[in-house]
């Protein structure tokens, strides 16, 4: 009995320790990157990948992986924390990416023959001129529309979103002059980017290193890959760094409660125009930086790479994760990107290897017809080389069984303290009270003072006498705990 009962002591220790670190954000973060990571080993090793192979697989999941990352967190700061339903996000994006790459063209009589000019400016400061413009075209869209209702202003930022898609694909901006300028959108043929900086340095002072790792048998090209995806790791871990310390400020406080309720934020006598306008600029900055690092840094873009398709995927990986955690987000990230964008694509592979299956079929009354007649491989060929569609298909079905079985997402309803002090907690502690008894009549009317309270530390001292009342009791409560 006693052997026994060690065994269910340790048991429950290890349980509790585990769950302990399951608490921890990087912790849920490394193991659901770990688990992706491992399957596409796997699914290498089953392809018979070599480590070359094995390598640019994981960098092109990596790589796809952070860029929605960036673009998960912004658009939960506009929805998740802030109510603000911005479906066009890919808009912003194109903005940034098209006004540093106009930047960094050569002036004209400096570009080469056949390219488009600009105004010469180097990297580094288009890159700021980007995103500004991406701040500014999203405080200009932002002004007349706040004042709309989620669905209105939704359809608004997507409207948008298009006209700056069909402004650059216009052809009267493939190429224009103003105040003795020469400038150039490209038009529906797109425009030659900067050059990325990551590659340019393996190019050259790095150069030792790539023909170091080229001697270990590993493909040179992954060196300057691998480099530039640590450095788009690093930009994802300022922005989460930045969202974090935004939404536990007081400015964030004031966008959960204007998210709640913005009817009684604003009767605490808080301008929520004002919040809703900084939380989307600043937002719509980030996205700006997003497609310099993404689109721009691929040397090429074009209209066509701004379909409102990106900004469908991002918001996937939002809800799967869950709106109003950061966490979450990155989370429904890694498992957006791992099984449904990628994963199609690695299942064709894996069939083709595996069922000795080649070809294609054009048409979708050829694979049902070879299907009746008795041959299913046609159907299967169609179906996988319908990648984009197979996508879309995923999509819709992961988003029908969360909305029947976690409409909140994976992480979606974590519930957070507006006080640096659980003060609730500790009232209980000193009645006795465990969260899953009944609150006695008097554990009840200190909760009841303390929620009060903890609304107006949400929103700031400035509320009205009712709320300011609530101090003495919760002030009190800490200090008699």
């Amino acid at each position: 009995m006693s052997t026994q009962t060690e065994a269910a002591r340790v048991i429950t220790e290890v349980r509790r320790r585990a769950e302990t670190y399951w608490e921890s954000d990087t912790v849920k973060i490394g193991v659901t990157l770990g688990a992706v990571y491992m399957v596409y080993v796997l699914a290498g090793v089953s392809l018979g990948y070599d480590l070359s192979g094995q390598l640019n697989s994981i960098r092109r999941l990596t790589f796809l992986i952070v860029l929605y990352a960036v673009g998960a967190l912004v658009v939960n700061l506009h929805w998740g924390y802030s109510g603000l339903f911005n479906i066009g996000v890919v808009g912003f994006m194109a903005v940034g990416a098209y006004t540093t790459t106009i930047l960094t063209r050569p002036v004209q009589g400096q570009n080469p023959t056949g390219t488009l000019p600009g105004f010469g400016f180097p990297l580094p400061i288009a890159i700021v001129g980007g995103i500004l413009a991406a701040m500014g075209i999203g405080y200009l869209a932002a002004l007349p529309s706040l004042r709309l209702r989620d669905d209105y202003f939704a359809i608004v930022t997507l409207a948008f979103a298009e006209i700056i898609r069909m402004t650059a694909k216009a052809s009267a901006l493939q190429e224009f002059t103003v105040f003795g300028v020469t400038l150039g959108t490209g038009g529906g043929r797109g425009i030659r980017t900067y050059p990325n900086p990551v590659e340019q340095f393996f190019a050259g002072p790095g150069s030792p290193v790539v023909s170091a790792i080229a001697g270990l048998g590993i493909d040179s090209a992954l060196v300057p890959g691998w480099a530039f995806v640590l450095v788009l790791t690093l930009l994802l871990g300022f922005v989460l760094w930045l969202m974090n310390r935004m939404v536990n400020s007081p400015f964030g406080r004031v966008l959960k409660g204007i998210r709640d309720d913005e009817e009684a934020t604003g009767a605490l006598a808080k301008n929520t125009a004002s919040f809703k306008i900084r939380a989307f600029i600043i937002g719509c900055g980030i996205l700006g930086l997003l497609g310099i690092v993404w689109q721009g840094s691929q040397g090429y873009i074009a209209p066509g790479l701004f379909a409102p398709q990106l900004t469908f995927f991002i918001w996937i990986a939002v809800i799967v994760g869950g709106a109003g955690s950061n966490t979450g987000s990155i989370i429904g990230t890694i498992l957006f990107v791992g099984f449904i964008y990628l994963g199609p694509g690695y299942l064709r592979r894996i069939v083709e290897e595996y069922l000795s299956i080649s070809g294609t079929v054009s048409t979708f009354p050829n694979a049902v017809g070879s299907l009746l007649a008795g041959d299913p491989q046609a159907l299967i060929l169609y179906t996988l080389d319908q990648t984009s569609a197979l996508r879309v298909v995923l999509t819709g079905v992961v988003l029908v069984l969360l909305l029947k079985t976690r409409p909140e997402g994976l992480f979606g309803k974590r519930r957070e303290m507006a006080s640096t002090i659980n003060v609730e907690q500790r009232v209980k502690q000193r009645f006795g009270v465990h969260d899953s008894d009944e609150n006695t009549e008097e554990v009840s009317r200190w909760l009841f003072h303390l929620r009060a309270h903890s609304w107006n530390q949400t929103l700031g001292q400035r509320a009205t006498p009712y709320c300011r009342s609530t101090h003495w009791w919760s002030r009190s409560a800490e200090l008699t705990l």
